[in-house]
């Protein structure tokens, strides 16, 4: 075997460092970064990539923002980390008290988490504990849509896309849900009253055993970058009431701003029971999640086995430093600056992707938010793409038929331009030619 002193970092990294979907038998290609500022980030070779990612769609105020380093560096001179069992802290009340305030009422009972998966096991646990306590435990199951993603995590993986979704390989190990047809009509067209009949005909078959629908609002992200009409999410609401079902809104990837709004169940201005929330949280400078519910949740679950617990105690739970970061991310949210951003950042998009439609190698260019996506007819070659995207200066990770971009808020038109660029360049690249 040889000595890991004998390697240097790129042949390390190959060897031995496993990356997120990828072989380590033939691994897709790593590039090495060395800094990152602003919408830049840089390799350890100089080369300067403009960021269309936000790092999987958390670094929404750009790298390296001054008042987030500032809070930082002054919660790390003060206390990283302390177990939150029996004890708590400035930056976790902090940061509760303007959750509770962004979030619309009744949602005022947090629990801050330490990654969006694990706010997903939090809320279905949330929702299990909520029946168990009213001596249901025949409410057991969970309803969602096909096309979703909810993290990594088991219980989160049963209620991605069980065909299609990223977790097939694990579905005899996995609890089976229900799966109701992704919607089909997008918030552009037309509202049709007759779209909601198979959402209506599964709560009255299945509600007697289901604790909770638990859903992506608006956006379905990496389960496939589709957008659904308001309408949909209107209908579940009113289903979810009718039929004494808890909602669940994943909003990980959607909440604070990348929509337009800032949590996406605005769009269709309803409310969950339970939201989970987390990427951008801390603005992307560590992992922090949380999922937040409603007195009527929490006190009902007070009631319940175990003395009113709710059984879920991550070691990292309310970690004062991503607290204290996290608080001044939201503060800088909460200045309204965001609106602005991706109302530009979403008619930039739409000038520079939705013409894209005409080419034959684009199935669907579509845009909402500061979210723009090419859906290619042929599935990508990821290590070619990256290949060309970095000769072009970018930074964009592609994954199955998608091509898609979310920037960070802060980014100028001038490196959105460059992004949009890139990715028709590589649209046309892919062109058959005419016979």
């Amino acid at each position: 075997m040889t000595s890991s002193s004998r390697l240097n970092n790129e042949e390390f990294d190959r060897q031995h460092l496993w990356h997120p979907y990828t072989s380590m038998s033939n691994p897709l290609p790593s590039y090495e970064v060395s800094s990152a500022k602003g919408a830049t980030i840089t390799l350890k070779n100089g080369e300067q990539l403009i960021d269309g990612m936000s790092s999987w769609w958390a670094v929404i105020h750009g790298y390296r923002h001054p008042r987030l380093d500032k809070a930082a560096h002054q919660q790390i001179d003060t206390v990283s980390h302390v177990m939150f069992g029996g004890l708590t802290h400035e930056p976790a009340i902090k940061l509760g008290r303007q959750l509770v305030d962004m979030l619309p009422k009744p949602l005022e009972k947090v629990f801050i988490a330490d990654s969006g998966s694990i706010s997903v096991e939090v809320a279905i646990k949330m929702a299990l504990q909520y029946w168990l306590a009213q001596s249901r435990p025949e409410k057991s199951k969970l309803l969602t849509i096909k096309g979703g993603y909810h993290g990594d995590t088991f219980k989160a993986m049963s209620v991605c896309d069980p065909e299609n979704g990223m977790h097939s390989f694990f579905n005899k190990a996995i609890a089976t849900q229900i799966f109701a047809d992704a919607p089909e009509l997008t918030p552009a067209e037309e509202w049709d009253e007759t779209s909601g009949q198979q959402l209506t005909l599964w709560f009255e078959q299945f509600h007697k055993e289901v604790a909770a629908v638990i859903l992506e609002p608006i956006v379905q992200g990496a389960g496939g970058m589709r957008f659904y009409h308001p309408n949909y999410l209107k209908l579940i609401r009113a289903l979810c009431d009718k039929y004494d079902v808890l909602l669940i809104a994943d909003e990980i990837a959607t909440g604070f701003g990348r929509t337009g709004k800032l949590f996406a169940c605005e769009h269709a201005g309803i409310t969950p029971d339970i939201i989970c929330l987390g990427k951008a949280l801390t603005g992307g400078y560590m992992t922090l999640a949380a999922t937040v519910t409603t007195e009527k949740v929490a006190n009902t679950i007070g009631q319940g086995p175990a003395g009113g617990a709710l059984m879920h105690g991550p070691t990292f739970m309310g970690n004062p430093l991503a607290c204290a970061v996290a608080s001044e991310s939201l503060a800088i949210i909460n200045e309204g600056n965001w609106q602005q951003q991706v109302k530009t950042i979403e008619a930039q998009l739409k000038e520079q992707l939705l013409p894209l439609n005409k080419l034959s190698s684009v199935r669907d260019a579509r845009v909402f938010g500061a979210i723009g996506v090419l859906e290619m007819e042929q599935t990508i070659d990821v290590a070619e793409a990256q290949r060309l995207f970095i000769k072009r200066g970018v930074w964009i990770r592609p994954f199955g038929r998608l091509l898609y971009i979310m920037p960070p808020y802060i980014i100028s038109k001038q490196e959105l331009s460059a992004l949009c660029s890139a990715m028709a360049e590589y649209a046309r690249s892919v062109q058959k030619p005419k016979k």
